[in-house]
């Protein structure tokens, strides 16, 4: 399994979760994130060497972005994570 580090932006996300639920959601996500991480869909143009992965909690979709850094033992860097609304704008800033 790869080591998983996380960014300030998606520490703050994830200490201000709440619901239990979500919480068991992502962390599902980022176990899955961290045993295969091509499992996301690789981005393009301004955001080229960033993968997403995403998947839906009661009706609401959810991303996660990620890097992934290679030396002696992969490193995945989650960047960032929320609702799809507004998720990439905020990306390319976060990202610039």
């Amino acid at each position: 399994m790869n080591e998983i580090l996380f960014s300030s932006a998606a520490e703050r996300f994830f200490k201000k979760l709440k619901n239990k639920g979500l919480k068991k959601a992502f962390k599902t996500s980022l176990l899955e994130i961290a045993k295969n991480p091509v499992i996301g869909e690789q981005k393009r143009g301004d955001l080229a060497g960033v993968l997403c992965y995403d998947f839906k909690f009661k009706g609401v979709k959810y991303e996660i972005a990620y890097v992934i850094k290679e030396n002696a033992k992969k490193k995945v860097i989650i960047l960032l994570a929320g609702t799809r609304e507004n998720f990439y704008e905020q990306l390319e800033r976060y990202i610039k």
